[in-house]
């Protein structure tokens, strides 16, 4: 049997001018995972990472003495989220009262959790139209592409031979749809998943004779209380 593990990127920064670059946090938590798992003994023979700075990032710092060199895999990539905020959003609040009233509530919020509790709320509803194409434009990546592409990343990576372990730096739309995909779950449930992939966790796949099977999910034991993050 082999084993995939999936690893989300540390912390960025969402509500900045630049959303992909890892935050002093991430970068702390990105050398933590790799310590964490080198430190369990494992031994990957396949190091991946998605085109985002944030993904390669995390893949750099996280890398151990005689881990392989990390390999650019572009199918990694999270799905659009600033196409969707910057794009889908304004189609979406000019049709639907309901998001508009969402967006007005994200704009008068300032900061801490009042902010992030109204972005989720925001994100979520954006998404959903997203998913059920129902929202499109063609600036942005429809969700059947995003599927299409995770879809084939992992059956590469199920055509590895056995034994093979392979580290997978990601984030989190990815991870809830390969898990989603492993299970054979609804659609929906991938966003859903996304939604609880905390910042540099852990989620392990066993794979072999054509089969995967979920081990664990969203695993963040690795890191101390004042290293876990959501966003």
């Amino acid at each position: 049997m082999s084993e995939l593990i999936l690893i989300r990127h540390g912390q960025a920064t969402p509500f900045e001018a630049d959303t992909d670059r890892l935050s002093p946090l991430g970068e702390q938590q990105a050398w933590t995972v790799g310590a964490a798992l080198h430190a369990a003994g494992v031994r990957p023979t396949h190091v991946l990472h998605g085109p985002l700075v944030r993904q390669r990032r995390s893949a750099q710092l996280a890398h151990q003495p005689g881990w392989p060199d990390p390999v650019l895999d572009p199918r990694l990539a999270e799905f659009d989220g600033d196409g969707l905020v910057g794009h889908l959003a304004p189609i979406l609040a000019e049709r639907d009262p309901a998001f508009a009233a969402l967006s007005a509530e994200l704009a008068a919020q300032t900061g801490g959790p009042e902010r992030n509790r109204a972005f989720q709320n925001y994100l979520e509803a954006l998404a959903a139209a997203w998913q059920a194409g129902t929202l499109t434009d063609r600036r942005v990546e429809p969700w059947a592409e995003f599927r299409a592409r995770v879809r084939a990343a992992l059956t590469d990576v199920l055509r590895q031979g056995s034994g093979s372990t392979v580290l997978a730096f990601t984030s989190g739309g990815v991870i809830g749809l390969t898990v989603a995909l492993a299970l054979d779950a609804p659609d929906a449930s991938a966003l859903t998943l996304n939604w609880r992939v905390k910042n540099a966790s852990v989620t392990r796949l066993t794979f072999g004779g054509g089969r995967v099977s979920l081990d664990t999910f969203n695993e963040t034991h690795h890191l101390p209380p004042d290293l876990i993050s959501w966003r």
